[in-house]
């Protein structure tokens, strides 16, 4: 897939992300995917673990669409300690090149107050771009 970043003039660069994305082809919208196995245990209650974990569920059903990490061109993520993001963004940027490389889509980051399942630290939506 070919995928303009589009950066507007005489802003700052953006750090780990893009302010904007322009892409054509098959879309694909992942649901939340939080930091449980294919098998839906918990195998950490860490939110470095868990955030790995949950992109590399959304890795996994962009490759079962066709697509690869490159492919996602939006990641909204909800969070629900924002003071721990804050703290952990070396290993954040660490754990998030393990699994995406240095591919940043636009992201946007939502602080909630817990989230649905409660052993749950984030949660993380895709969209993706395929080819046809």
């Amino acid at each position: 897939m070919s995928t303009i970043t589009i950066h507007p003039e005489g802003w700052t660069p953006a750090k780990g992300y893009a302010n904007g994305i322009v892409a054509e082809g098959r879309m694909l919208f992942v649901g939340g995917q939080i930091g449980w196995t294919a098998e839906q245990r918990f195998e950490t209650h860490d939110f470095i673990g868990q955030m790995q974990q949950a992109l590399a569920n959304i890795a996994d059903v962009v490759r079962a669409a066709g697509g690869e990490v490159t492919d996602i061109v939006r990641l909204t993520w909800y969070v629900t300690d924002k003071r721990e993001y804050l703290a952990r963004q070396k290993e954040i940027g660490a754990a998030y090149r393990e699994v995406m490389g240095y591919h940043f889509p636009a992201m946007t980051m939502v602080v909630v107050s817990a989230l649905v399942e409660d052993e749950a630290l984030v949660e993380i939506e895709a969209t993706a771009v395929l080819n046809d």
